[in-house]
This record gives structure tokens, C-alpha cells and sequence, in this order.
């Protein structure tokens, strides 16, 4: 982390690669595999060992380490990291999301950047498929549950769709 400032998990800018709670949980665990690597590197350095090794991170975790401007060189600072990483996944607002059909990656990271911006900086998407939906999508969160499927328009207007039907079966 910089020297500067010291970040709390409510700080984090997630980038549009994270869309869900699982990717969270990915980045904990790389994470923690990172710190593991570099305070091994720390130890062999420590008994004379000449190599210099440079743990191996995702795009997702050297993206969110860059747009958070953190530096992983110093162990405290791993370690409040994923201590904060932690605190991220178990916190951050879920969206539950049923489709129709699965989405694709990029419209996803579109939705959840829309997500951030309008609702809240750190909101994931919990993505399920339930294709009786037809078409559209079913939104919930803790407090409200939104029916945006079409389905659920053909329900709610299911008496002028019978009055229409009738009209035209009597007009013939």
C-alpha cells in the first residue's frame, strides 16, 4: 500500500473484470498466494539465495492493486490487504441476477460498472439462469425484487391479452 495513505476495504474501486462475488473470492485466494510466494522470496533471500522471483498475478489482481495504487512490498501491508480483501467479499452489496439465457463477459463488466456507478462502488452480481423467464431479467436485492422479464409483462397484462384474443376470435 503507499505510504501516504492507508486504504480501508470500503475505499476499493473494483475494476470491471470483478464482476461477482466468486471473482472477489479469486482475488483473496491469489491474494494470499502472493503474499505466500513473496515472504518465501523474503526467507531465501534472507539464507543467501540469489533469486529474485516476482510472483505471477491475474489481470484482475494487478488491475485492482493498480487502480488502488497498492504496492505489495511490504508484508504488513500484504497482510492488511487481505485482511481488507476479506472484509470486501464478506460486505459488498449483492445484486442477484436471473437470465433467460447466459451473458456474455463484456455485458456483464457493463452491468456491474453501470452497477457501481448508480448503486454502490462496490456492488457484485450474483448471476443465475432460469430459462422459463423468456426473456429479460429478474432483479433482487435485499429489499426489493424487480420482475423486468417478459413474463412477467405478459402476466401483469394478461387480462387485455385475453380481452384482444376474444376480440379477434370474435371479429373472424
Amino acid at each position: 500500500m503507499t505510504k501516504t495513505e492507508v486504504k480501508d476495504y470500503t475505499d476499493f474501486v473494483l475494476p470491471p473484470s470483478l464482476v461477482s462475488k466468486v471473482d472477489v473470492s479469486r482475488l483473496v485466494r491469489e491474494a494470499e498466494r502472493v503474499d505466500s510466494e513473496m515472504t518465501t522470496a523474503a526467507v531465501r533471500k534472507k539464507v543467501g539465495s540469489d533469486a529474485d522471483v516476482r510472483p505471477v498475478m491475474t489481470e484482475q489482481l494487478a488491475e485492482f492493486l493498480e487502480q488502488n495504487h497498492i504496492e505489495l512490498e511490504d508484508s504488513k501491508a500484504r497482510g492488511r490487504l487481505i485482511k481488507d480483501l476479506r472484509h470486501l467479499k464478506d460486505s459488498a452489496p449483492i445484486i442477484h441476477m436471473t437470465f433467460a439465457v447466459t451473458a456474455d463477459a463484456e455485458s456483464l463488466q457493463s452491468l456491474a460498472m453501470w452497477l457501481r456507478e448508480s448503486i454502490h462502488p462496490q456492488a457484485v452480481i450474483d448471476v443465475r439462469l432460469q430459462p422459463a423467464l423468456v426473456a429479460g431479467v429478474y432483479l433482487r436485492t435485499p429489499n426489493h425484487v424487480h420482475d423486468l422479464s417478459l413474463r412477467g409483462k405478459l402476466q401483469g397484462s394478461r387480462e387485455v391479452l385475453v380481452k384482444e384474443l376474444e376480440a379477434l376470435r370474435n371479429a373472424k
